[in-house]
């Protein structure tokens, strides 16, 4: 299923003229990577960031550090800030940011594991979803791709 959304999101971009960047901290990388994959990817691709730590998260994707130390780098406004910067920062039309807690440790009642922000940024606005997954580290990642890709194709088409 991932595989068939992630085509349709690369023909849906390739359609409308639109570019799209990706900044990524729990899916590691997989939505550029399942993108990628798309053929023709290029025309429509410009690339992704793995910004895994808070760090990479404010000097490179211009996070606010306050909102780090405010709501926690598991958030709406951090994922909505991921997002918009790797618009800025990769110059593309759209932009994701997810930022969550792919397990099978590290969450808590207030953020337990399967917690995910998904920020889909477009040029006439940014959404922002909270979801919670179930199942291995491997399977929140890829729902989180799934629903990425879904809310971007919803912000397009």
């Amino acid at each position: 299923m991932l595989e068939e959304t992630s085509a349709r999101a690369g023909r849906s971009l390739a359609d409308r003229g639109l570019t799209l960047g990706t900044a990524e901290s729990c899916s590691g990388g997989l939505i550029a990577h399942v993108l990628t994959n798309v053929d023709g990817a290029s025309r429509w691709f410009l690339g992704g960031v793995v910004a895994y730590s808070n760090a990479v998260k404010t000097s490179l994707l211009g996070v606010d550090p306050a909102a780090l130390e405010t709501h926690g780098a598991v958030s709406e406004p951090v994922a909505q800030a991921m997002a918009e910067g790797a618009r800025r920062i990769l110059g593309a039309d759209c932009g994701i940011g997810v930022t969550g807690i792919a397990g099978p440790t590290g969450g808590t009642a207030e953020k337990p594991v399967g917690l995910v922000y998904i920020a889909v940024a477009v040029p006439t606005g940014t959404t922002v979803t909270r979801n919670v997954f179930a199942g291995s580290r491997l399977d929140v990642k890829r729902q989180t791709a799934e629903r990425a890709l879904t809310m971007l194709l919803g912000s397009i088409e």
